[in-house]
């Protein structure tokens, strides 16, 4: 088995998304990922999703694939893609940590980013690694 992480970013087809309907993908994900030995969080802000995913290469391969021909999402785009030495939310089928904009931008390295207004989908490599270590230290993570 090879460990990996793939961090994507995605736009809402439906930018009002509904708590429900969110609630909705948050149970398909959780119940899917469990069975593929899947881990990982999923954030929501302003019509886009950051997720980062973890597992056996294969199996998130095929997760990601799986997403990028979802209706539900546009714009789906890779961030990125590399093997890992332990999981960084191994305790997650798929968490969801409920952050606000203003604790975004407060995020040290982060805070200009999206104070300025930008969202998941305007993040590059660099800030997406930043946004991970900060949620795999900071308040959020169990």
């Amino acid at each position: 088995m090879e460990l990996i992480h793939c961090i994507y970013c995605s736009a809402a087809t439906d930018s009002d998304l509904t708590k429900e309907a969110l609630d909705e993908i948050l149970e398909q994900s959780r119940t899917n990922n469990q069975k593929s030995d899947i881990t990982g969080i999923l954030l929501f802000e302003s019509g886009a999703f950051f997720q980062v995913l973890e597992g056996d290469r294969d199996a998130i391969e095929k997760a990601y694939l799986k997403i990028s021909r979802d209706p539900r999402h546009e714009r789906v785009t890779k961030l990125i893609s590399e093997p890992i030495e332990e999981r960084a939310f191994g305790e997650w089928s798929m968490g969801y940590p409920r952050v606000t904009k203003k604790e975004l931008e407060e995020i040290s390295g982060l805070n200009d980013f999206f104070a300025r207004g930008n969202s998941f989908m305007e993040l590059e490599e660099g800030r997406a690694k930043v946004l991970l270590q900060a949620f795999k230290q900071g308040q959020w993570h169990l």
